[in-house]
């Protein structure tokens, strides 16, 4: 057996502004790095075997956290990207449905449309999903697997992740 842990990065300026970062490159604020070093205990206290993060700075600050914990060494992986939010990026919710009314508030409902210049959900889940496999692939048996990532890829890659395991039928 093998486990996989999610973790989702600490606060940044634009996550206190409600504006969308998408794959733009925020770093975390202060609050964000306490957060980080808040968390990261509870993780070394699971023995990570390895530890993946997207390779936006938001994320590898969060996970160098932990890695300074645990002496494991933070391998960075572009395919755990947040969703490209396309031309909302930096945009705050008011400003894109000033924008993009109808395709905005069917993104918020969770239908699997583009945004401007961006991405859909099934791609995020499709490429997160992947990389997960590829780390969980040379994972000895009994390893720990964190994954340092975004909210919406996180949650693309577990409901992905339960789709193709045949749990969500299980869970439902």
């Amino acid at each position: 057996r093998r486990r996989v842990v999610f973790w989702r990065h600490g606060r940044t300026a634009w996550n206190l502004e409600h504006r969308l970062q998408g794959a733009t490159d925020v770093p975390l604020d202060e609050v964000g790095l306490a957060q980080a070093r808040a968390g990261a205990p509870a993780l070394a206290r699971m023995g990570p075997t390895a530890i993946v993060s997207s390779d936006l700075d938001r994320a590898v600050t969060t996970a160098r956290v932990l890695a300074e914990l645990t002496a494991r060494d933070v391998v960075e992986d572009a395919a755990l990207r947040e969703t490209d939010g396309g031309r909302w990026q930096g945009l705050t919710r008011d400003e894109i449905i000033d924008q993009d009314r109808d395709l905005f508030l069917a993104w918020v409902a969770g239908h699997d449309v583009r945004p401007p210049g961006g991405e859909v959900r099934s791609e995020v889940v499709t490429r997160v999903v992947g990389a997960v496999d590829r780390q969980v692939a040379v994972l000895p048996v009994g390893g720990t697997l964190v994954v340092v990532s975004h909210g919406g890829s996180i949650r693309g890659a577990i409901g992905g992740l339960l789709v193709v395991s045949g749990l969500s039928a299980w869970l439902l």
